[in-house]
């Protein structure tokens, strides 16, 4: 008896666990698959999903993947309703601690971040975003492993959306030349940087290993300028971030990232040292 209420109990919190959005997407999954005379395996068949797919997404187990949203919303003819949601089922795939401020990067019309020891994330590529998360400690499985890297990449929407963000990165040279994943995936990754920075909202500047004391010592930290007008900071150390709000830190942030800008090497040559590294290999 007491193990069959432990089950129930953990069952219960498993199912507590679940995202609120992922839970709501499969009730309203299931309601027009339902209006639609369809059941599971039929609409698995249509999408290229297997039943047991369509059931976890119903079920709110398993969030849906842009490919199933767009293959659902046609085959159910829906009018795009699944699709509403979609930007809200990808951000619950990212750590609890990062989800409000992905809810504000969003709609930001500027970002400037500084990453000392690793590329930014909006700029990371799939292989190597997936790198970074098979090294957390303690270990995440392989399905959160899926979950936060396709919720990585589709912040990533940040760089071309209408209307265009302004956005400026400084990136550690060590975060360059530190090996995360195979020489491949570095390479990969470099030639995306070069190719996101050809974007003419974009500019990258990388801040040189030997460049002495400088204002990003502290760490890495981000400013945003919100469609309110709003000035923000964001840092985050060790899983836990925090979103700045008053005004006096904000503009600290602001000074120290505009003494940032200044003391890098400017677009340009930042430009030529990745180029440098992608021909070192």
């Amino acid at each position: 008896m007491r193990d069959v209420r432990n089950s129930r109990a953990a069952k219960t919190k498993e199912d507590s666990d679940l995202p609120g959005v992922w839970v709501a997407y499969g009730k309203l999954l299931q309601h027009l698959r339902k209006q639609a005379g369809m059941n599971q395996q039929a609409l698995g068949d249509a999408i290229g999903y297997s039943q047991e797919q369509v059931a976890s997404v119903e079920q709110g187990r398993r969030a849906a993947k842009e490919a199933f949203t767009v293959a659902a919303d046609q085959t159910l003819a829906s009018g795009g309703l699944l699709q509403v949601l979609q930007a809200d089922v990808d951000r619950a795939k990212l750590p609890r601690f990062f989800r409000n401020f992905a809810l504000i990067e969003a709609e930001v019309l500027s970002r400037f971040s500084y990453d000392p020891l690793l590329v930014p994330g909006l700029l990371q590529t799939e292989p190597y975003a997936r790198a970074v998360f098979a090294g957390h400690c303690p270990p995440l499985s392989e399905e959160i492993i899926d979950q936060r890297t396709e919720a990585r990449l589709a912040r990533q929407k940040l760089l071309t959306r209408d209307p265009l963000a302004e956005l400026s990165f400084i990136i550690g040279e060590e975060a360059l030349r530190d090996p995360v994943g195979s020489p491949e995936v570095m390479r990969r990754q470099w030639q995306h940087l070069l190719e996101v920075g050809a974007l003419r909202n974009v500019e990258i500047q990388v801040m040189p290993v030997k460049r002495g004391f400088h204002p990003g010592k502290n760490g890495p930290f981000v400013t945003v300028q919100t469609k309110e007008l709003r000035h923000l900071g964001y840092f985050e150390s060790q899983g836990i971030g925090c979103v700045v709000s008053d005004p006096a830190e904000v503009s600290t942030f602001g000074l120290r990232y505009g003494k940032l800008r200044s003391q890098a090497p400017n677009v340009e040559e930042s430009v030529r040292l990745i180029e440098r590294l992608a021909g070192e290999t």
